[in-house]
Order: structure tokens, then C-alpha cells, then sequence
């Protein structure tokens, strides 16, 4: 009989995920389903987060529902905010109600987070994320896509200027 299946564990012991930091986010639909792409599951997907960030002392910087999948510059706004208990209440909130509706799965079981660990970065972040419809050819300029945005102040200053340096991923840099 084979071993019982057992997933990676990914993420970091979660005092890392715990106050005020700042973390770029990638939540993808499972098997890559073009949920997004509804402009109805697009904005309900866009307030629930607005909700659930809320709840769990999170300020986003960025959002961007992408087809398949989201993206999210999150920051701590207080010593006990928990970015886990944010994903996970929003992940179980949204998907919970979608298979009811649908019958279907919404989340892939994991997601991907980065620390940012320099905080000049936000704005190249922010930038990166606004500019995904753009680089995957849904509009001609970020403001023209109608499900990206901020919920902050400082969020939607960025969004008024965009940064003389692009921001790439560390995982897709080139190596010499």
C-alpha cells in the first residue's frame, strides 16, 4: 500500500504573518478557472475582500481579480493583525458561497506570499499587480480595468503615479 499523500507545507511558522508587515499575495481559482472573468463573481470577490481585510486589521494597498486568478499588496495596519486569518476567513467566506451557488470549487488549496521586507518596494508592487491585465492584453492601461484597484488613501496615491522602476518577482528573475 503507498504512503498516504502528504502536501508541503509552504508557509512560514506564522508569527511571520502577524503584525505589521507588508506581503504581496497570489490566491488562483482552482485548476486555473476563469472565475474572474464573470464581472458579477469579479466584484463580489472585490467586496468580500474589502470585508474580510477589514475584520483582520489588513489595509489593501492593491487588488487585482484577475481571470484565474488575484492578486493582493496587503499590510498590517496593527501589532495583532494575522494575515492567515484574513486568507483563510476570506477563502472559506467566498468559497463556501460559490459551491453553494455553483457547485463548484472556487480556491486552489494553497496560495503564494512573499514578505516584503523593503517597504520602498510597495509602490513597484503595487504597479506590478495594476499592470497584470494590462501585460495580459484585457486592457490598454491599468485604469482602464474595472476589477483592480485600493481600498487605501496611500493605495490609490500610488495608483495616481507610476514608479520611474519597474518591480519584478523574485521567482521570475533571471539568473546570470
Amino acid at each position: 500500500m503507498p504512503p498516504p499523500f502528504k502536501r508541503k507545507n509552504i508557509r512560514l511558522r506564522p508569527e511571520n504573518y502577524r503584525g505589521q508587515q507588508l506581503y504581496f499575495l497570489t490566491l488562483c481559482f482552482h485548476n486555473r478557472s476563469r472565475f474572474g472573468a464573470n464581472p458579477r463573481v469579479a466584484r463580489w470577490l472585490i467586496e468580500r475582500m474589502q470585508i474580510h481585510a477589514a475584520k483582520n486589521a489588513l489595509l489593501i494597498h492593491a487588488y487585482c481579480v484577475m481571470p484565474d486568478h488575484t492578486h493582493l499588496l496587503a499590510h498590517g495596519a496593527q501589532r495583532d493583525s494575522d494575515l492567515l486569518a484574513f486568507v483563510e476567513s476570506f477563502k472559506q467566506d467566498t468559497a463556501f458561497r460559490f459551491e453553494q451557488k455553483t457547485g463548484r470549487r472556487l480556491w486552489q488549496f494553497k496560495y503564494y506570499d512573499h514578505i516584503v521586507w523593503k517597504p520602498e518596494n510597495a509602490g513597484r508592487i503595487a504597479w506590478y499587480i495594476w499592470m497584470n491585465p494590462v501585460r495580459k492584453g484585457l486592457c490598454a492601461a491599468p485604469q482602464d480595468y474595472p476589477f483592480s484597484g485600493s481600498f487605501t488613501d496611500s493605495g490609490t496615491a500610488m495608483f495616481g503615479r507610476p514608479p520611474a522602476e519597474t518591480w519584478t518577482p523574485p521567482w521570475k528573475k533571471k539568473t546570470s
